[in-house]
This record gives C-alpha cells, structure tokens and sequence, in this order.
C-alpha cells in the first residue's frame, strides 16, 4: 500500500510545525524518518496513523484519501517505543486483541496469533504475561500484534529505544525480516542513524518541519545535500575544516593548508567554504598527506579512532585497524583520499 502526503501542514496552537511537505512512501517499503528531537518525524507518523488531524493537506493510503478518517477506520499497524502491552493479559490475548475486536471467530483468531507469533519467534511464550518477559521479547508481542490485523501500513516511533545495545542490533534484523517476509509497507521513526541506515531502504532526513534529502542510506552518506545531512551521518561524525580557497588548497582559519578535490578546481580565489572529512577517508596510503601530532587514542575493539592535531584549531579523526605503533604525542603524517573530501559552501550546501 503507498502512503502519501501532500502538502501536509500541521499546527499546534496556531504555531506551523509543518509546512507543506510532500511524501510519498512505496509499496512494500520501509521508510525511516530520521532527525533530531523536535525536527518533525513523529508528528508526521501520529499524522499518518490518526492521532493528529492535520490543518491542510492531504494523506492519501493508495487512491483513498483518509485525512478525515479516525485512527481505527485506517487499518494501520502501532509499535510504540513503551510496547503498550496490556501487563494483565497474556501473550496470546495480547496479540489477539485487534481480532477480537474485530469479532473474529475464536478458530480464525488461534490460526492467526499462532502464525504471526510463530514469524517474530514468540511462539513459545503465549501463555505468559507481559512482566515475564524480557525488552526485546515484550518488543516482538508488540510487532505480532501489530501486523496480526494485516494492516495497510506499519508505523514504527522509536521501537528500540527502550533496549540494550545487543538487544537493538538483533531486533533491528528481525524487525527487518518480518517486514519483508510481510511485504507490508512500514514507515519507521527515530533518532538514531543507524537504525535508520541498516533498517531501511529509503531515509527521509528531517529538521525544523521539513524533509531536507530523502535518499538511499548509502547515497545521503556519500552525497549529502548539505553540511546539516552530512554532520547527522556517520560514526565516528565528519569533521569540518573551514577556510579559504587559497592557490589550488583551503587555507583553514588556523593557516593549516589541506588539498582540494579536483572538482573545485573552478571555485573562486579566496572564497569561502567547509571540506567535510570522514575518519575513514584519511589514514590511508594516499598521495596526499597531512602531518599532525596524535591528540586522542580509543581502542574500539577491532577498530581505533585517532584523533590527529593539526593546528589551533583543525583536528582530524581517523578510523584503522587495531595498531600499536602510534601512541598520543606523537607525530605522524597520513594519507588523505582527497577527491572522497565532501565541500560545502559559506551557506551550506554541497559543492
């Protein structure tokens, strides 16, 4: 089923939260909208599934306006970041409770708990409570019983927020494959980048009301429309060096002179602009090379970030395989894999 906004326009005491967005969201996809708290992405899911009404625009499920209609005359699917599960009831009863509803035939409703609960792997826990469960399977009841309806679209706000860090890497799979087993549409909300990336397959970057790139996961990584979209990407985050275009380099505000990519080769003389480096885009064996002295070491596992001083105020970060060789103090000089450098200008955005 595709979802799609026009024109979506939301208030709050006469206050514009949203102005005017357009989106659209494929069949069978999975969408996320991804930004900082307050950019606007949960307004838009309430919007989509009901909760707000919206003060001009359209929401359109396939051909069928449903702006108007309340929540329950929409067949949408919740996950809520809490789980919402009733702690009195059992599994089972948890995930039965929209068929009920419905009036369904105790038959038909045994049938389809049973097989949803087998897809999310919960098929052995039915007859316990929800306070006898642990977060990630009291996460999957939630989804069973969310996508038992077979509703028309998925909403997702923050579903893993409440779990640990191993938790949220195996529930991030698995909400990932029921959806695509399902082939339901889903549209999931949040903050956290890599949620989004490694979940989705399209990413809607949200601030202050607006969609600001809505891309492919590895296409915003690596052609971000602007410094805001590229500073949100990425772990450890890019860094940005901010200077003048100078003979062919950027002269940075601490006098550091970094190489530019061949595509600035036009830019004017002395205008001003970012380059925008990624950790894993300088400690290589490249042509270019910057010296630095090592101000931060972190051990990360397989992995090390380095962060290297350059001057006053340029620092670099580096990301390498484990290496013992280089300690805090010293004195390197790495490669630069100058023509990955992203550059944006004195406003902003992406050159």
């Amino acid at each position: 089923m595709q979802v799609s906004l026009s024109n979506f326009t939301k208030s709050f005491d006469g206050t514009p939260v949203i102005e005017d967005l357009n989106l659209t969201v494929r069949s069978g996809e999975m969408m996320a909208l991804l930004g900082p708290s307050g950019c606007g992405k949960s307004t838009t899911l309430f919007a989509v599934c009901g909760i707000h009404r919206i003060n001009k625009g359209k929401i359109l499920f396939g051909d069928k306006d449903v702006s108007t209609l309340p929540s329950q005359k929409r067949n949408v699917g919740v996950v809520f970041q809490n789980y919402a599960l009733y702690p009195h009831m059992s599994v089972f009863d948890n995930i039965a409770f929209p068929l009920s509803v419905r009036r369904m035939n105790k038959a038909d409703i045994k049938r389809e708990v049973e097989a949803i609960a087998g897809l999310a792997h919960i098929d052995n826990l039915l007859e316990r409570k929800p306070g006898q469960l642990s977060g990630g399977q009291q996460q999957r009841v939630a989804l069973a019983r969310a996508i038992v309806r077979r509703p028309n679209v998925l909403l997702l706000d923050e579903p893993l927020a409440n779990l640990d860090a191993k938790l949220r890497l195996e529930m991030r799979s698995e909400i990932r494959r029921i959806q695509l087993e399902t082939g339901i549409t889903a549209i999931l909300v949040t903050h956290d980048q890599v949620e989004a990336m490694s979940m989705c397959d399209r990413v809607a970057i949200m601030d202050k009301g607006k969609i600001l790139q809505l891309d492919r996961p590895t296409a915003l990584y690596e052609a971000p429309v602007n410094r805001f979209v590229a500073g949100f990407l990425g772990n450890p985050p890019i860094v940005f060096a901010e200077g003048r275009i100078d003979d062919g380099a950027l002269t940075t505000d601490d006098a550091i002179r970094l190489p530019l990519p061949k595509r600035l080769a036009r830019r004017t003389q002395g205008e001003r602009i970012a380059l925008g480096i990624r950790p894993e885009h300088f400690g290589g064996n490249h042509p270019d090379t910057v010296t630095g002295a090592v101000s931060f070491v972190e051990p990360q596992g397989r992995e090390m970030l380095f962060d290297i001083k350059l001057g006053d105020k340029t620092v670099l970060r580096s990301i390498q395989p484990v290496r013992g060789d280089v300690k805090i103090g010293d004195s390197v000089a790495w490669g630069l894999e100058t023509e990955k450098l992203l550059a944006f200008d004195a406003a902003g955005a992406s050159i």
